[in-house]
């Protein structure tokens, strides 16, 4: 877990990710810290009343009511981030990839377009507080270990390659310009969220330990599968 070290933590007396170095053993205390505030920035939106909910929100109400701190922080100790900003997707890191190269050779990128995609999932305050944390969070990770990134942030090599060119400036400001990029897994598939919540609000090592490792399996599955999309591109 994160040692106590007062030089790492912000003007709120809370830990600040972006500044310090990420060590290979505490990675899953960073894991943990980040999915903390991403199930607290959840729980926010779940609680708000906006029309047409995911299903994640629309089925799950009383559990979601029901996640006070100490069961966020039980379902929040995964191996793996509950929340994506397009990790797999290689078009938006390649470009941002391409800027920082632009921006190091002097050269201005005036020629693309501007990165633009769908609807934000978050209408909740802490939005761009958290999206800062994840973003900075996940450049640290594919810097610490662009291995385990692949699992830990559910990302194909080639994008975490692309990741670990970019510079951490970049990633504060695009989680300001971007932060509706931020998106939980599996939004659309509520019984992994209820599994995932009722054993954070159980507090029963077994059930947490299945809800992990259910995690575990779809990522792996998302990832291979993208990998394989990737080799059959290239074997055109």
């Amino acid at each position: 877990m994160w040692q106590n070290n007062e030089e790492s933590r912000g003007p709120d007396g809370k830990h600040n990710i972006a500044a310090r170095p990420v060590a290979g053993a505490d990675i899953f205390g960073m894991l943990t810290e980040l999915n903390e505030r991403c199930l607290a920035l959840l729980t926010e939106q779940a609680l708000r009343p906006v029309p047409s909910a995911p299903p994640m929100f629309r089925e799950l109400p009383d559990l979601w009511s029901q996640l006070d701190p100490v069961a966020r922080r039980r379902a929040a100790a995964c191996p793996y981030l509950l929340m994506d900003v397009g990790f797999s997707d290689p078009y938006r890191w390649q470009r941002l990839s391409d800027q920082h190269a632009s921006t190091r050779a002097g050269v201005a990128d005036t020629q693309r377009a501007p990165l633009i995609f769908d609807k934000g999932f978050f209408t909740a305050p802490s939005l761009h507080q958290v999206a800062r944390s994840v973003f900075t969070g996940s450049w640290h990770i594919a810097q610490t270990q662009p291995l385990e990134a692949t699992l830990f942030l559910g990302m194909p090599a080639n994008c975490v390659a692309l990741l670990r060119t970019c510079s951490i400036l970049q990633l504060t400001d695009l989680a300001e310009q971007h932060a509706s990029w931020l998106k939980p897994r599996w939004s659309g598939r509520p019984k992994v969220w209820r599994q995932l919540l009722e054993a954070g609000i159980s507090g029963d090592p077994d059930r947490l330990q299945m809800a992990r490792l259910r995690g575990v399996q779809l990522l792996a599955m998302e990832v291979k599968a993208h990998e394989r999309s990737k080799g059959r591109e290239l074997t055109r």
